[in-house]
């Protein structure tokens, strides 16, 4: 049984069909791109994905479970985490208190009154082992607003593994990184994979075809191919609508 599965998913707006009768399968530990030119869906589709919006027609399904009318806290709880195209940090809390206030999310016995949830240890650890993988130990006392934008987005990131999800959906998490931020984010993603599904929408096509196992590209909302990367690159249909030659 595939971990997310869409049958003929359909999202309107008006007369606009932003995704257009998609049927997809994202199988488990796998990273899944979806690529495709602006206004190709790709946003939309992950809006779909994560219960921001839902489909005027079609059915979502989750570990076997249909979700297509879950909320996106239903859907959060039940192992599905999604970052933004653009940071969702709390610029005026540190690094730490960033992490922690997502991981307590997972220990709701920790927010309690009376006491530091620093003092408490499953929060505490879970906070430590994420900084130490994204290399931020040493910022941890840090406002967010002062980190560098590759720094936000890894911060972003560690917020979303601190709730601890199946399935991790990632909007452009490159966006606005310099080359050598982007090159640390790769080696962070690939880090992920061996423990969360991904599913990535991505324009930088060198981070999608370094990273991808699978690589499914919209056009004008529908699917116009899905497979692995040798597949995409030499499919003409998308060299034609995207790739280029």
């Amino acid at each position: 049984m595939s971990l997310l599965e869409t049958q003929s998913l359909t999202m309107y707006f008006g007369l606009l069909a932003a995704v257009n009768d998609v049927s997809l399968r994202i199988e488990r530990d796998e990273i899944h791109a979806i690529i495709g030119p602006n206004g190709a869906g790709k946003t939309t589709f992950l809006n779909l994905l994560s219960g921001e919006l839902h489909p005027t027609t079609g059915s979502l399904y989750f570990q076997g479970h249909d979700v297509t009318r879950w909320s996106p806290d239903r859907r959060a709880r039940a192992g599905i985490g999604r970052s933004f195209q653009h940071s969702s940090v709390f610029e005026d809390l540190s690094v730490h208190e960033n992490l922690r206030l997502a991981a307590q999310t997972q220990f709701p016995g920790s927010f309690g009154f009376f006491q530091s949830a620093d003092r408490y240890d499953d929060v505490h650890e879970r906070v430590a082992e994420i900084q130490s993988a994204l290399s931020l130990t040493a910022s941890e006392n840090t406002r967010a607003g002062e980190l560098s934008h590759g720094e936000q987005r890894q911060l972003e990131i560690g917020m979303l593994m601190a709730i601890s999800p199946t399935l991790m959906l990632l909007d452009e998490p490159t966006s606005g990184m310099s080359r050598n931020e982007t090159l640390d984010l790769i080696n962070i993603l690939r880090q992920l994979a061996a423990k969360h599904t991904v599913v990535l929408v991505e324009h930088d096509m060198d981070v999608v075809f370094e990273l991808a196992n699978r690589i499914t590209v919209l056009v004008n909302g529908s699917v116009i191919a899905s497979g692995a990367p040798d597949e995409i690159r030499a499919d003409k249909a998308v060299r034609t609508a995207y790739l280029g030659h």
